[in-house]
């Protein structure tokens, strides 16, 4: 069992860069290949990044390569997007997920999700 606790979430305005942080317990996160998703008001969760357990190969949405930087610190349990060069249409919550062994797109385990709001 694997519980994410995401924060960090805010208001910001376009252009400006925000972190967020999702924390994990258990002592089996170092396993998991980690991913970050979205959900905009009215929209599907859409995929943004993943990294896979050892914190190397990020892979990013088309939307967010080059402005988001996914990382993970294993020792902490914790996994980290860096988005930069925010834009209003990045508005949504955003959840961590733990991914399937093996697979790089099957959730195990959600977070609850962190609001961002980028104003023009």
């Amino acid at each position: 069992q694997v519980q994410l606790v995401e924060s960090g979430g805010g208001l910001v305005q376009a252009g400006d860069s925000l972190r967020l942080s999702c924390a994990a317990s258990g002592r089996t996160f170092s396993r998991y290949a980690m991913g970050w998703f979205r959900q905009a008001p009215g929209k599907e969760r859409d995929f943004v990044a993943r990294i896979n357990s050892s914190g190397s190969s990020p892979y990013y949405a088309a939307s967010v390569k080059g402005r988001f930087t996914i990382t993970r610190d294993n020792a902490k349990n914790t996994v980290y997007p860096q988005m930069n060069s925010l834009k209003p249409e990045d508005t949504a919550v955003y959840y961590c997920a733990a991914l399937r062994f093996g697979s790089s797109s099957v959730v195990d385990y959600w977070g609850q999700g962190t609001q961002v709001t980028v104003s023009s």
